[in-house]
């Protein structure tokens, strides 16, 4: 309780301004709105500083001298706009006050400031309190009743049911290409083809022209052919024996040798 006593009487600090003037008003004739221009803005009757103040939740509009700090007067207020603080119809730089002394009297005045950005400053200072003491008295009332709002029923009522329907996606798998064996062989390189074999008229190893060379050629293009070369089909020969010519010469080269072994056992 102590702590909460010493807490109510700490005092902050709202807004101060330097420069304020006070003004006595006529009384009000009947329940319209006042003018300022009503008033005798030229000579106020008294200057001072103007400083507000907070203690729990009433701010304190105080008028004191701008040296010795002295209270002139002061206004409580715990509502705004209220009766305590009213604006004028004619300008925003004029307000009514309601002070009251330590007995309870009160009385009306009008105070004004030289500048817009004072009245403004006032104006907002009192806003912004008042509006932190709704949103306390807000969470007070949370606070004390937590359960009076309507609850939430989550729950399954008897007999209800739900059903959950679950999607598994669906990967789809990459096509991998198939090996044909158990090792991969390498592609032949791009473009390379196998010179041709030089022809058998250009031989150094033949002595005789054979009369069989386009059989002969026909057997070296096949062996000489690779996976992208193919061998075009050659006009069929006149001796279909290819190796007729081979047998023949063979032959014709050995009474050569014989004669000569001959010779050679004769000298002998």
């Amino acid at each position: 309780m102590a702590e909460m006593a010493a807490e109510a009487e700490y005092e902050s600090v709202l807004c101060v301004k330097p420069d304020v003037s006070v003004y006595r008003i006529p009384p009000r004739a009947s329940n319209r709105s006042v003018r300022a221009a009503d008033w005798k803005l030229d000579t106020p009757d008294w200057t001072g500083r103007m400083r507000v103040t907070a203690r729990g939740k009433v701010a304190y509009i105080k008028l004191e001298d701008k040296i010795s700090g002295e209270l002139f007067a002061q206004a409580p207020v715990d509502q705004y706009p209220g009766v305590a603080v009213e604006t004028v119809s004619d300008s925003s730089r004029y307000f009514i006050l309601r002070i009251q002394d330590d007995s309870g009297r009160s009385a009306f005045i009008g105070i004004g400031f030289g500048d817009r950005g004072d009245a403004f400053d006032f104006n907002v200072a009192l806003q912004d309190h008042f509006k932190w003491v709704k949103q306390d008295n807000e969470l007070s009332k949370q606070a004390l009743a937590p359960d009076s709002g309507p609850k939430l029923d989550l729950g399954f009522k008897e007999g209800q049911t739900i059903t959950l329907n679950i999607g598994q996606s669906k990967r789809k798998e990459k096509s991998r290409p198939q090996s044909s064996g158990g090792l991969g062989l390498l592609p032949p390189p791009p473009g390379g083809k196998i010179a041709p074999p030089p022809s058998a008229t250009s031989s150094s190893h033949s002595t005789e022209p054979l009369t069989g060379s386009s059989d002969t050629g026909c057997l070296l293009d096949l062996d000489s052919n690779n996976s992208d070369s193919q061998v075009q089909p050659t006009a069929p020969a006149t001796n279909t024996d290819l190796w007729g010519d081979f047998t023949s010469d063979s032959l014709s080269s050995q009474p050569a040798k014989q004669e000569s072994s001959s010779t050679d056992w004769v000298q002998f």
